[in-house]
């Protein structure tokens, strides 16, 4: 197997290891995290029923100025900050963080700390 196949496979284990234990209810739905090198995705989901509760993401003009850079931890904390409005207009104050396989730091810690900070409870 090349390097390359084998990365991708042990990042997709990882993913595998976190979202196992990890379960979108109604009432407590699942924040799912995903960073490309340009952007990150942020959205609350149902697992049971299915659904994308709310999103957000640095890829949206409203929440990022045009050419501004979505791929580092201020942008990520705009993100969380924004995520945590939406889910709170919604009814959601409770959530079960998926950090998709990615560690718990840098732009995937400052979304998270900025939900928090935001009023959402994980």
């Amino acid at each position: 197997m090349s390097e390359v196949k084998r990365r991708a496979y042990r990042k997709q284990v990882r993913t595998w290891r976190v979202r196992k234990r990890v379960r979108g209810t109604g009432e407590r739905p699942r924040l799912s995290v995903f960073r490309s090198n340009k952007h990150i995705y942020a959205q609350i989901i149902d697992d049971i029923q299915g659904v994308s509760l709310a999103a957000a993401s640095t890829a949206e003009v409203a929440l990022i100025a045009k050419g501004a850079n979505g791929g580092n931890k201020s942008a990520a904390a705009v993100v969380g900050k924004a995520l945590a409005e939406r889910a709170l207009k919604k009814g959601i104050k409770a959530v079960a963080f998926d950090r998709g396989g990615y560690r718990y730091h840098g732009r995937v810690a400052a979304l998270a700390d900025a939900a928090r900070e935001g009023g959402l409870d994980f």
